[in-house]
Formats: C-alpha cells, structure tokens, sequence
C-alpha cells in the first residue's frame, strides 16, 4: 500500500489511485463504503481548531459551542470483500491525535484489565468510585476520540453486560466509532445467554453509527490463496506424521520445554514449547475456560503455533467452538504461523450452522485457509523472530 502523504486525498481517492496503478480491482461496493468513509474524514477535519485571532477567543468559542460528536460507521458483510482494507486507509487518514485502532477482543480484553485494576484501588482504599465503567470509560477516552475495531463480534456474556454501559460513557464524551464485522447489529450476541439484557447497546449502537453493508461479489481473500501443507486432515497416521515432521523442523530437534505465561494471578499453560513456537492440542486449548486475553497472550509469546486434534465442531461443543473462533483471531491478527491436524478440512469442521458461532465460522474458515497463503506467510516472516 503507498504511503498516503497528506489529510488531502480521501479515501475514495486512494482506491481510484490503487485501481489505476493496477494494484486493485474496481469495486463499486467498496467505493460507496468509501464515500460513507470520508463523510467522517470531512466532519473530522471540521472540527479540528482553525486558524484564529485569539487562542482565548477560540477557547470562549469553545465553550458557547460545544463540538458534537460525529456520527461512526458500522460495516457489515461477508468475509474477504474488503472491509479490513478500508478500515486501515481510513484510519491512517484520519485527522485526530488520538486515535485507536484495535481487534475488538483486545480491546474489551483491556477494558476488563482496567476494571480489574480499579476494583483492586477501591479494595485497597485508593478510590471512592464504586463503579468502575465511568473512570474506565474516561481515561479510554482522553487516550482516544476516534476507536476503530475490526471484526467486532460479540460471543462473551461478560462483554455483552458491559457494553451497553461503557459506551454510553464513551459517546457521552464524544468518541467516535467505526467498526467492521460480519453480522449486522441486531445479530450481535445471537441466541447469547441473557440477550435480553444486551439489547439496549444495538439501539444505543443504531443511534450513534450509520449502519451499512460491504456486499461485494468477490471473496478478495480467497483468490489470493495458495494452499501449503500446514492444514493436514484427516486425523490418521500421515496427518500425525506430517505435524511431527513439521514441528522437528521448525524446532530443530531442540529439546522441548514446558512454560507457563502468567496472566493477573493465574497461568496459561503451555506443554510444548521451544523457543517462540508452541505445540497444544485442541484440547488443551479449547476445551479449558480460556478466553480471548489469554489467546491474545499465546499470540503475542509465540511466533508458531502447532494445534492437534481438531474435532467436528458445532451446537454439541458450542463453547469450544466460540474458543476456537476467538483463538483462530488471536493468531491471524499475530501473523502467527498455524500448524494445525483436523478430522476434515476446515470449510467441513463445523457441523451445523446455527446461532452467532454460525455466523462467524465462515470468517474463521477464511481464515484457515488465508493463514496456508504465501501472502500470509510473508507477513508471519516479518515477525518472526528466532525459534
């Protein structure tokens, strides 16, 4: 991608600029989000302090007249239409100082961690705020006006409790939302437990966002693949012939260790470890009660992570098969390099499509494939560090 070199161009002039230099194909979908993208940039740049007589005038200015936050955007369509792409050309663009730019896990992974921490100042008598959310919510806000989140998606009951909450806070203080994801709101937390109490955020979210749809014919993503024998299945002798040969040369028949990564009181373990790769079995990884900030912890600790086993997924192993969507996530959004033995291949794992899990499966099944592409493999050895 070129380096965009002022707040001048928009992002529907960089698309035109990429198409022209052959670098994208013409996509009348992308352009319309495009344009709903600029309408942000340009109400951005309107409120960003002009030149002025005074500076005390523009303060007293400020106060007769209060900026009004500007309206965000929520994108939805399938995976590989280009969703992601925009996001980042329009974020780079964006003419704020603070700004934020997240997977939506990590983020409410770092909500949680604050709420946590200030639980702990009021138990140890540094706070007379019993409730968390609104010093969590303002501190959230002077690091950040505008917040980005790609593939928001909504599978955790303690997210779903808080969300409604938090950003009342964060749009009552002027943050501006533009978020990505492959469900429409009112799919958010689908058949999740206590939906009724989540409700209020999607009327609260359709308040404070355009709602549109990214409906491009063609999966982008898809087309760049180029399969490589990192995805084996079924799971028989050759399949766990070709994991070990693939772990002995990643490792180097250096011998393994086995590591624990701490996490706030509590450890994640880790049986097979050397150096910056790791070997779990599904198991191990999706049927204990792990969440998304210990995923984002494996991502972070390891370059190359090898997962054994995995089974047929769907309503029977419904929990494990959240965890499995959270994990693939974490990994891809790492540029983790993913080994992975499977009972089929990964457009067949999950059984039945049902639910929220339904939904979201075909980002992961993209994913998985997207992840075997020497595309993906260039950015993973842009990361690599040594094993």
């Amino acid at each position: 991608m070129q380096p965009i070199p002022d707040y001048a161009m928009s992002v529907a002039e960089q698309l035109r600029s990429m198409t022209e230099a052959g670098t994208l194909q013409a996509d009348k979908a992308q352009m319309a989000v495009a344009v709903q993208l600029d309408r942000i940039l340009h109400e951005m740049k309107q409120r960003r302090p002009a030149a002025k007589k005074s500076a005390l005038g523009w303060m007293f200015a400020q106060k007769r007249k209060p900026l009004q936050p500007v309206r965000g955007l929520y994108v939805h369509g399938s995976v590989g239409r280009g969703k992601t792409m925009l996001m980042d050309l329009f974020f780079r663009m964006a003419p704020v100082d603070k700004k934020r730019r997240a997977h939506f896990h990590e983020f409410m992974a770092d909500v949680h961690a604050r709420i946590h921490a200030h639980r702990i100042k009021l138990k140890n008598g540094e706070t007379r705020q019993a409730d968390p959310v609104p010093p969590v919510a303002a501190a959230l806000r002077e690091e950040a006006e505008l917040l980005c989140f790609d593939e928001f998606t909504v599978t955790d009951i303690a997210d779903a409790m808080i969300l409604s909450r938090l950003f009342t806070e964060l749009f009552a203080r002027g943050c501006t939302l533009v978020a990505t994801s492959n469900v429409e709101p009112g799919n958010l937390y689908r058949d999740g437990l206590n939906r009724g109490l989540f409700l209020p955020f999607i009327e609260l979210l359709k308040r404070h966002v355009e709602v549109t749809t990214l409906d491009s014919p063609t999966d982008y993503r898809l087309e760049k693949l180029e399969s490589l024998p990192v995805y084996v299945a079924p799971l028989d002798a050759e399949a766990t012939r070709l994991m070990d040969l693939a772990w002995e040369r990643i490792t180097q028949g250096r011998p393994e260790v086995p590591t624990e990564i701490e996490m706030k009181g509590r450890s994640v373990s880790v049986p097979r470890a050397v150096g910056r790769a790791a070997r779990f079995t599904f198991a191990q990884l999706c049927e204990k009660p792990l969440g998304a900030s210990d995923y984002l912890e494996i991502a972070k600790r390891f370059d190359v992570v090898f997962i054994d086993q995995i089974p047929h997924l769907g309503p029977a192993r419904r929990n494990e098969t959240k965890r499995f969507i959270i994990l693939i996530d974490a990994l891809y959004d790492a540029s983790v390099r993913l080994f992975a033995s499977a009972v089929v291949m990964p457009e067949a794992l999950l059984t039945e499509k049902k639910g929220t899990e339904g939904f979201e499966f075909d980002r992961t099944v993209s994913r998985l494939f997207e992840m075997r592409s020497a595309d993906y493999l260039t950015l993973h050895d842009g990361r690599r560090a040594e094993v």
